[in-house]
């Protein structure tokens, strides 16, 4: 590869809501000349066209590495851990093997914060590693001490309390969580783990990377951008976010990540007919499946409201897979003819969520799907299923004051008649929570502009790497 720039390895851990923001910053790191090979794996390879359309094959190329086979039928938990382990025995020699015989090799790994081996395999190389983290600071922080404190429950009696109050007094403003809203990769797995320990050394080898990029903004979370430059003792952590593709590029909003279920076209010739902000969007992102009591309540409150709604529909694969999960009730679509549009699969999120027509977005509160939100400016309705989220919602509701508390997992399922009302109320005008969020669209624009926050960092971050090349 040539050019005066660095080359820089890129390595997304390889799921949806991880790999489309970092190829989403891949794009600003070739645009500002790096040269990049980012490893992919075959099934995600597509994911790469809109950036071989944009970028010359002289600045970006691919390093397609084999997806490990993982058991299906073990708890999600393990399924993940061995995924990761998984990855590492496949890629880390083959890594190893094309970094030695290329004739310019990268400066510095810039990898998932799955991909937390990868610390050791950048120290083999003699390189940086950046950690990509595509939660936001304030997640991350909350997932980071987790691995790091151990948290138990109290006294014997706690054992089975899932309401245990756990605290994180090393973190600003000392958040609190129950025990149900605490990772279950850490809840469902017990000290001495293989599986456990070897996802904990990950963690903690985050801890040792030359530099961290948060998908996030300055505005939105300062005071966990900065907590992190304490914590690992340097100014090298870069916020750049929020990581979206520009308003402009129609084809792709409409395949962001995948292809649509439906056409773009129809559904915005249908959101074009609604009123401003008289639109609820219903997304809990691309993979949790609700299940019969969920999706029973989310139902009956849609029908009861008589607001207008996008509702997208996640089912495994064709239709349920077990008994405990939800379908759409029969006649339910006949019943909210004109006024509600179902996309069973996968949906163009940021374009509906730019449209002037939604108002509200009902959201499992995954941080892509957060900053699509902030981004668009709309009130969120916060119904968080685990992970990250439970951070994500706690920001959007107390810290921001742009969200509204509807439900959390299985243990708090809204009523229906009063998740209509606020169903029926987000979509508003003089809620306090629009005004909030217009404020913080308006943040997330300026971030992302000349002279913003984000761009600056990005900058910063690219001067760094160039200077690895001359050290």
């Amino acid at each position: 590869m040539s050019g005066t720039c660095a080359h820089i390895l890129v390595y997304p851990f390889q799921s949806s809501g991880h790999i489309i923001p970092l190829l989403d910053l891949t794009h600003r790191f070739l645009t500002r000349g790096l040269t990049v090979t980012v490893i992919v794996t075959p099934n995600n390879l597509s994911l790469l066209d809109p950036l071989f359309s944009r970028h010359p094959s002289s600045s970006l190329q691919s390093l397609v590495l084999p997806w490990p086979t993982i058991t299906n039928s073990a708890p999600s938990h393990h399924r993940l851990f061995g995924m990761l382990a998984g990855l590492r025995d496949l890629h880390y020699s083959a890594i190893l093997q094309w970094f030695r015989s290329h004739p310019s090799p990268p400066v510095a790994i810039i990898s998932d914060f799955f991909l937390g081996w990868t610390q050791n395999l950048a120290s083999e190389l003699g390189i940086k590693r950046v950690l990509f983290s595509p939660s936001g600071a304030f997640g991350y922080s909350v997932g980071q001490a987790i691995w790091k404190e151990l948290p138990k429950k109290g006294t014997d009696g706690d054992i089975d309390n899932e309401n245990y109050i756990v605290t994180f007094q090393t973190l600003p403003n000392s958040p609190k969580f129950a025990w149900y809203q605490i990772s279950h990769l850490y809840r469902n797995t017990k000290e001495g783990d293989p599986d456990r320990e070897f996802f904990r050394s990950n963690s903690l080898s985050n801890m040792t990377s030359w530099g961290r990029i948060y998908n996030t903004f300055s505005e939105l979370e300062r005071v966990y951008i900065d907590h992190a430059k304490k914590e690992i003792g340097q100014d090298r952590v870069w916020a750049v976010g929020p990581l979206l593709p520009p308003e402009d590029d129609a084809a792709d909003l409409a395949n962001r990540g995948g292809s649509s279920t439906v056409q773009c076209s129809e559904l915005m010739a249908w959101l074009d007919g609604c009123k401003d902000h008289s639109v609820v969007y219903v997304c809990f992102g691309s993979r949790y499946v609700l299940t019969r009591e969920q999706m029973d309540a989310l139902a009956a409150a849609l029908e009861k409201s008589g607001v207008h709604f996008v509702w997208c529909v996640r089912y495994p694969g064709s239709g349920p897979t077990s008994s405990d999960d939800g379908v759409v009730p029969d006649g339910f679509e006949d019943r909210v003819t004109g006024r509600g549009f179902l996309i069973k699969g996968w949906a163009p999120q940021v374009a509906i969520l730019r449209h002037r027509a939604v108002g509200a977005f009902l959201t499992h509160c995954g941080w892509n799907s957060t900053l699509e939100g902030i981004s668009a400016g709309v009130v969120m309705l916060t119904w968080p299923m685990g992970a990250d989220q439970f951070s994500d919602a706690r920001l959007l509701v107390d810290q921001l004051g742009v969200g509204i508390q509807v439900g959390e997992s299985t243990q708090i399922i809204p009523d229906s008649t009063q998740l209509a009302r606020v169903l029926t109320e987000s979509v508003e005008e003089d809620i306090a929570e629009r005004s909030r969020a217009k404020k913080l669209s308006e943040a997330a624009a300026s971030a992302v502009m000349k002279g913003g926050s984000s761009e600056r960092d990005l900058d910063a971050f690219v001067e760094a790497v160039n200077q690895l090349r001359t050290d």
